[in-house]
């Protein structure tokens, strides 16, 4: 069997367009923290994280940063959020079971805020800063402000409603 140099030629561009955009597609899943990926769940976690705010998927942050998180639930962002020590550690062990893998510098102090992560900065550096003033928003915290499936985990941007 014989190819022409311009059937070879197209032929390895397919290849090479195929990777790439197989390359990408896991880039963006792995780069993408908060978008396609189905949510593990827990019903502590979403009783007790839910209650007060989105249960925010566990991936958005690192397992340090949960740890830390737990670690300081008398004084979370400035409200008492202590839970009995049993249902505190079966969320905890869900959230580290379930953290970003992302490689983080073991010396920095953990992240508490996802809207501080190098992730949602990027993702949201369009948003102008009216938004985040908005009285419907109020803070970048407030996902399920624009995030219209963000109870269950998904940010995508065709779920994406800004409120006026």
């Amino acid at each position: 069997m014989s190819i022409d140099f311009g059937s070879a030629l197209r032929m390895f561009a397919a290849v090479v367009l195929l990777g790439g955009v197989m390359s990408v597609a896991q880039a963006d899943d792995d780069e993408h923290e908060g978008g396609r990926r189905s949510v593990a769940t827990n019903a502590a976690w979403q009783a007790e994280c839910g209650e007060c705010h989105v249960a925010f998927p566990p991936r958005l942050l690192p397992a340090a940063s949960w740890r830390e998180m737990m670690a300081g639930l008398d004084k979370h962002f400035g409200t008492d959020a202590s839970l009995e020590a049993p249902v505190a550690q079966e969320i905890g062990a869900f959230l580290e079971q379930h953290a970003s893998r992302r490689k983080i510098d073991p010396a920095a102090k953990p992240l508490l805020r996802i809207s501080e992560t190098r992730w949602f900065v990027r993702e949201h550096d369009e948003v102008p800063q009216r938004v985040w003033k908005n009285p419907l928003v109020k803070s970048p915290s407030n996902c399920a402000a624009c995030h219209t499936e963000a109870e269950s985990g998904d940010y995508r941007e065709r779920n994406i409603r800004m409120p006026k």
